[in-house]
């Protein structure tokens, strides 16, 4: 049978096909996801579960003339398949290939970038405003998944819609809810009675007559009315309140339904909201059985699902264990987390301490302001939220943890690169927006052991602390049975000598870089210092001082941004001090990092061993090696 996505290079082309060759083009969809995600790894769960509300989308909607926005976007890769990108998707989140999010440099078809949850109806409603503004008549449609209303900014958008625009679509896609039969019928029965104009016309008829009629009986029949409806029909109050139309909830895998109920609702003129019924993973059965693992994940075998081991503990398993034992020798410790238990590994945490393991949604902001509430009452809340997703959270930080000055532990995974996801889920700004913040510490480990160690450190400081750490494996340093507390603010020293020149202080992931700069330099004669920086608030100024009175030039190094980061607060500090030491800043620029492979974006940036090297010589005057 030839292929019909093989011949689809634009969204219109799906107006030709029948419904049994888009049914045909759903499972070809299907395949190629399972086989390209296979060897590049991504969001394989969340794009099998939207095959065919994307077709359907696609089907009904022009875009780019319309505009289609995914909440989050990590489900777009339909999308991208369908609007022109079909014969690169093979290099989706690989070096040079396409994002494995929603990127408006990507595509005219991609109206909106995010990476982020709760993104999309705010924007939307924008759009719609816009559109409304200059006299358009295109259609804005935002689909957002049911986790994605656990997020306070879905709410604010919500209570919005209805007052700025009269023309939105909002399709709710809920993958939680297990389409049964006689549950799936009796929903399609329902779509059936409530999309048909005839219904519609009879519903604003009545609703007029018992205008007319007036009175307090008829103002109570309806008030009554109105009460039974919202009883059977619970899943609509919340939006009906809030002035969108609900329609639903239907199959979202049943193309034909799908189709009939946007084109009905394109023709809608007020805020509706479709809620859409799919199944995570749909098509793959390891991808069904094991929905938190498939969501996002690296390479797999594209028969069984399985995935490589990865021989020892991630930073995050690290992280999780040892909250294990904090726990265990601590019963105020609790651990807080905004919707990733899996990414951040605290579902290794839950089973031993579940009535202290809290998962409050996709709501950082009120995972840091409960974190401040439990502080208040005595208990040590860790906060494990990505570095990048607690930006969202940056007012509460300053306003209810640190000018209060409670003890909230803010463990910040993927601090640094996350190379695949690329400039969204970069954890590459939260020394700069937090250091700045009275009260703060912040640390980051050179290894699993010092996570620990840094770990138990927080649990016995009596104010606000963060510790980021990175994404994967680390060096494979084991760990203490019993962790040590660390010094607040003190460095370590790893190498140093009576003729030091360069003085090298490094953070987290990028002390093995430092120790092999030096022992490059010590090979062209150079002797150098390397320290274990540690913190980056407060830095160690005794030992800053000590170093910029002896060496010719420091070195700093971090897995950050420069602007504002760790080797700012020791320019800072030897300004402060009065000394004109030169200091040499290896970290990432002022720009949003593209996607790609970690030791590739590295070389690109100049974080590498020869790029810091040739940075130091005009400070050092060391000679060019001789090539043999």
């Amino acid at each position: 049978m030839a292929s019909i996505l093989d011949g689809i290079d634009s969204p219109e082309q799906l107006q030709q096909f029948s419904i049994s060759e888009l049914t045909q083009l759903a499972e070809e969809i299907r395949e190629r996801l399972i086989t390209v995600l296979s060897a590049n790894g991504g969001h394989l769960g969340p794009n099998l579960g939207v095959v065919e509300l994307t077709i359907a989308l696609h089907y009904v909607f022009r875009t780019p003339a319309d505009s289609l926005l995914f909440d989050v976007s990590h489900q777009a890769y339909v999308h991208k398949l369908l609007t022109g990108r079909r014969e690169r998707f093979h290099t989706i989140r690989t070096p040079g290939g396409l994002n494995g999010f929603m990127l408006r440099t990507e595509s005219e078809h991609d109206c909106y970038g995010a990476g982020h949850a709760g993104t999309a109806l705010s924007a939307a409603l924008g759009m719609a405003v816009a559109r409304d503004r200059m006299g358009g008549s295109e259609h804005v449609v935002a689909v957002a998944g049911d986790a994605a209303f656990t997020c306070g900014i879905t709410y604010e958008a919500l209570n919005n819609i209805a007052h700025h625009t009269k023309r939105l679509i909002v399709i709710l896609n809920d993958n939680e809810w297990s389409i049964d039969k006689n549950v799936g019928a009796i929903a399609t029965y329902l779509n059936k009675i409530v999309t048909s104009p005839q219904f519609d016309h009879i519903h604003d008829r009545a609703a007029k007559f018992v205008e007319k009629l007036g009175g307090v009986t008829a103002l109570r029949v309806a008030r009554k009315a109105e009460e039974v409806a919202k009883g059977m029909l619970w899943p609509s109050v919340i939006f009906e309140e809030l002035g969108l139309k609900y329609f639903g909830p239907i199959d979202g895998h049943d193309i034909p339904t799908l189709i009939n109920t946007l084109e009905f609702l394109k023709k809608q003129d007020r805020p509706v909201l479709l809620h859409v019924l799919t199944q995570k993973g749909r098509g793959f059965e390891p991808a069904i059985q094991k929905q938190k693992k498939f969501h996002g994940l690296g390479p797999y075998d594209p028969e069984t699902g399985e995935t490589k081991p990865l021989g020892r503990r991630t930073y995050s398993e690290v992280f999780a264990d040892t909250m294990v034992k904090l726990a265990a020798a601590d019963p105020k410790v609790v651990a807080i987390t905004a919707a990733m238990p899996n990414g951040t590994a605290l579902d290794r945490f839950q089973p031993h301490h579940p009535d202290r393991y809290f998962d409050v949604g996709i709501a950082e902001e009120h995972a840091v302001l409960f974190a401040a509430g439990l502080a208040v009452k005595g208990y040590k809340p860790f906060c494990a939220i990505y570095s990048t997703f607690l930006q969202r959270a940056f007012d509460p930080i300053v306003h209810d943890v640190c000018l209060q000055n409670l003890p909230v532990v803010f463990c910040m995974d993927r601090g640094g690169l996350s190379s695949d996801d690329g400039p969204t889920h970069h954890g590459l700004f939260d020394i700069s927006y937090l250091r700045s913040i009275p009260n703060m510490v912040h640390m980051t480990p050179k290894d699993e052991d010092e996570l620990a160690d840094m770990l138990f450190t927080a649990s016995q400081w009596n104010g606000p602390i963060a510790v980021r750490y990175p994404r994967g494996l680390g060096p494979g340093t084991p760990v203490k049975d019993v962790p040590r507390p660390i010094p607040i603010g003190k460095a370590e020293v790893l190498q140093h000598g009576d003729h030091d020149r360069v003085a090298i202080f490094a953070l987290g992931s990028l002390v093995p870089m430092a120790e092999e700069i030096a022992r490059k330099l010590e090979g062209e004669g150079v002797a150098a210092a390397v320290i274990n920086a540690r913190f980056a608030k407060p830095i160690d100024v005794g030992m800053v001082e000590f170093f910029a009175s002896k060496v010719d030039v420091i070195l700093t190094m971090e897995d950050h941004v420069l602007r504002g980061g760790f080797g700012s607060a020791v320019l800072e500090e030897l300004n402060h001090l009065g000394l004109n030491t030169p200091v040499v800043r290896i970290g990432w620029p002022d720009n949003f990092i593209e996607h790609g492979k970690l030791d590739e974006l590295r070389a690109r940036y100049g974080i590498r061993p020869e790029a810091a090297i040739e940075k130091l010589r005009p400070y050092l005057k060391v000679a060019q090696p001789q090539r043999v």
